[in-house]
Formats: C-alpha cells, structure tokens, sequence
C-alpha cells in the first residue's frame, strides 16, 4: 500500500511511533523528553539526517537530526528520508512540523515520500514496510498535495529506470508513457516506426538498426487552463539498453545500462506533476525511445546518417549514440518554435569525470538561460553546475566525409556532445542541455535517493515550468 502524508492539528493519539525534529543547539540545551543517556549511546548529535530511537510521552519516539541554525529545505528532504527509513515498520507515525516555513515544510514532505520509495517488483520475498501513514503537524492540504505530485512523478521515474532493459523496451516504455499521460490528462502521440520513417528521424532510426525491438518516439504536451503565457519544449533521452552497438562496451560497464533512459523518464514524470501542478506554461515533450544493441544490420563504424533536419553525421563510435536520437528530437522541439527548450540525458561519462557523481553539468546556447536551468535545479534540491560550450571546440566535430562526427577528440567529451547537440537546435531559440549521467543512478542511499534510480531531472524540470521567464 502507497505511504499517505496527512495533515494533522495535533499529534494523533493513534500514531505508532512520534517523530521529533532536533537541531544541534536544541540538542545542547537539552531534552526534557528522551533518555539521554540512552540518546549518547547511539551516538546522537543531530547531524542533518541522523536518528535515534527514543520513549515518547510512553510511545516509541524517534528523534531526527536537522543539523544547524542554517537548516536549509534541503537539508529538511535528506530528514524526512531518513525518518521514512527509520519508521518503516510501524503502520502509522507522526510528527510536530509547525515551526517549518512552507518551503521547508514542502522539502521534509517530499523527503518523506522519496525515503520511503522501494523498488521491490521482481523480489520473491520483500522485506516488508508496515509504513502506509504519516501524520505531519502544521502541514496543509495544498503543501501535501502538491509535493505528492513531485514526488509521485519522481518515483515514476525512478520505477522506469529501475526495470530490467529486457522487460522496459522501447514499446513498452511508450506504452508507459501513454498510460501516465492518460491519468494525468496530457496529450499523448507515439510515433512508431513508420511514422519516425517518414519524419525522417535517420539519427534515431540508426541507432536502432541493431535492434530486434521498433524504436518510439513519444511526444506529451500540457496546455495550462487560460492562455499560455509561454512555451517550454522538454527533450530525453529514451536508450531503453545500452550495450554500445558495435562500439561494445566492456561487461562491466554494460551492468547498469538500464538507466540510459532516465533522462526520457525525467522528462515524462515532470509532465505528470506538471498537469498536476498546472504552470501557466505550455509544456510539450519528446522522448525518442530505442535500445542500441549488436544486431546483424546495426550501424557500422563510418555509417553517415541523415538527421531530421537534414545535417549528415558520421557515425565514428556507435556507443556514442544518445547524441544521434536527441538530435532528431532537438530538431522536432525546434520546429514548435517554444520559447525555449531544455533537453536530459544520461549523455556522457566526461561529465561524470569533471563533476562527479552527484551532479549534473548544464550548457547550452543562451547564458541567461542556462542560469534559469541551474537555478531551478537549486531551488528544488538537485546538484547542478553549468559548463562552457566553447565554440573554439567545434572543429573536433569536423568530418571529411559529413557535416560532422558523433565525437570529438580525446578530451572536453561532455562539452563536445553539447556542441553537436547544439547543431539541431534553431538558432533563435533558447537551449540548455542537462548531462546527468552521474546523478541518475546510485550504487548506495544517499540522503533522499535511493539505491538504484534517483529520477534526478524531474524536480527540475518541474520548478523550472513552475518559474519560468522568457528570455
């Protein structure tokens, strides 16, 4: 059974286990309600996400770390996880948030719903969570609401990413597409393998000749009630499996290739808490969906492909392929003429290299733009840092026998992927291009995120629809 937050004036009588917010300087003046001694014994200094099992008014209690007096909403999701967590077999726990502001009190709340996020699907034996309910004292319905809708669509995502490559094909991933665009209300079109034919998709179409799966291309839109005040164009990528193609890649770096498509996850959830949370914003998406797999007629190192808006691509390394679909995509969004577009990707492990595994980096073609994407991304607790695309680096991508290559030189690969990306982009549009190979996916829990996928991206791109400023 899904966890239920619930508003609450008081701290219900009913509730299992009562939860209490602690900061440091709370902690060091003392509290009248927990064992002491039996607090010092776990080792409790109320460290942002730290916990502690107490007696509470003759309840089992469990205190939970904040941290300082510069508590930031972050800091509130990496508690809320942590209380979920330490919660999770009791059916109903409770906790007195009133001394939060909304933003913060919206940061524990969406902390709560992600920490008690678990992908147990394909387990014959789950560890069984008794959590189904928390009470939260001071909270209102809208804050609820609309943080159940975040995170309903962060934890969509992060279901997607976490489904086996073999089962999460490229149909089936359209098919879950269409499905969350019914329950939300969006306007849903796939494309199939006709279709993409005749739009003339060749880079996503390339990528899936050595695929015994169709490729898709989902496109979702969402009209705001009223006028638009404007158009935000949203691009992922959808390589439902990667294995390289014929660039294969070695075992070890196949083991979590499921997650290529957890920018095209990204993108979908956010149009679902975007219906929910109704910006003032059109907001329409595309997400071309194949897996790039060793097929007898899978693209060739050397192949040219013929991309949606007519630019030639020599195919060099075919494990460099995410660039090649989210070209025709990039290409399509340009056509709607928005004011502006952002695409995801698990693009490149360059990125990862420069910033690590926390963050993602963001370029693209409009300064002030690029600064809005970063921000957004801020104000909603994922890590971003932008990137420079200097235009000195496009002559990595020169090709003698097309108009470019799929890859640059042996160096700045994160920035040379956007500066390809960045060919199918019209001109006078506004693009900014989020590489988050490293945050999608953990290999361990990590305040809010858990093991596996993260659904980075679609708090994002949520604010960002939420907030949005023409240029």
């Amino acid at each position: 059974m899904p966890l239920r937050v619930a508003a609450a004036r008081s701290v219900p009588v009913a509730a299992d286990l009562v939860a209490t917010l602690v900061s440091t300087e709370a902690l060091a003046s003392g509290l009248e309600s927990a064992d002491r001694a039996a607090v010092d014994a776990q080792g409790f200094e109320a460290d942002v996400g730290s916990t502690a099992r107490v007696a509470q008014q003759g309840r089992p209690g469990l205190l939970v770390g904040v941290g300082g007096i510069d508590t930031t909403p972050a800091d509130l999701r990496k508690a809320g996880a942590a209380m979920a967590r330490a919660a999770r077999r009791v059916k109903h726990a409770a906790v007195d948030a009133s001394s939060l502001d909304d933003p913060e009190l919206r940061a524990f709340i969406e902390g709560v719903l992600l920490g008690a996020y678990a992908y147990d699907d394909l387990k014959s034996d789950p560890k069984p969570v008794a959590l189904t309910k928390v009470s939260i004292v001071g909270a209102g319905k809208r804050t609820i609401d609309r943080a159940a809708a975040i995170t309903d669509a962060v934890n969509w995502a992060r279901d997607q990413v976490n489904r086996p490559g073999g089962s999460l094909t490229p149909e089936a991933f359209a098919d879950e597409a269409a499905a969350l665009a019914a329950r939300s209300g969006l306007k849903c079109k796939v494309m199939t393998r006709a279709a993409i034919e005749r739009a003339k998709l060749g880079g996503l179409l390339g990528v899936n000749r050595g695929s015994f799966r169709e490729p898709r291309l989902v496109q979702l839109t969402y009209t705001p009630p009223g006028k638009a005040k404007a158009h935000l164009a949203l691009v992922g990528k959808g390589i439902t499996f990667d294995s390289g193609g014929l660039s294969i890649k070695p075992a070890a770096g196949m083991m979590t290739m499921k997650c290529d498509m957890a920018g095209g996850a990204a993108v979908l959830g956010a149009m679902a808490a975007i219906a929910a949370v109704k910006p003032k914003v059109k907001v329409t998406a595309f997400v071309p969906m194949t897996d790039n797999m060793t097929g007898p007629d899978a693209t060739r190192p050397g192949d040219v492909l013929t991309a949606r808006n007519g630019k030639t691509i020599e195919v060099l390394n075919t494990d460099a392929e995410g660039r090649l679909i989210l070209a025709d995509a990039l290409a399509l969004a340009s056509e709607a003429k928005p004011d502006a577009i952002v695409d995801c990707a698990t693009l490149t492990g360059a990125c990862m290299v420069a910033l690590g595994r926390s963050y993602a980096g963001v370029m693209g073609n409009d300064r002030d733009w690029v600064d809005q994407v970063v921000s957004s991304a801020d104000r909603a607790g994922e890590l971003a840092w932008a990137l420079p695309l200097p235009g000195e680096y496009r002559k990595l991508l020169d090709s003698t026998v097309a108009d470019m290559k799929n890859i640059g030189g042996a160096h700045g690969g994160a920035l040379t992927a956007g500066l390809f990306l960045k060919e199918f982009v019209a001109e006078d549009i506004p693009w900014a291009h989020i590489d988050m190979a490293g945050p999608s996916f953990n290999d361990t829990v990590n305040g809010e995120h858990p093991k596996g996928g993260t659904g980075y991206g679609v708090r994002t791109l949520v604010q960002l629809a939420d907030t949005f400023e023409r240029g």
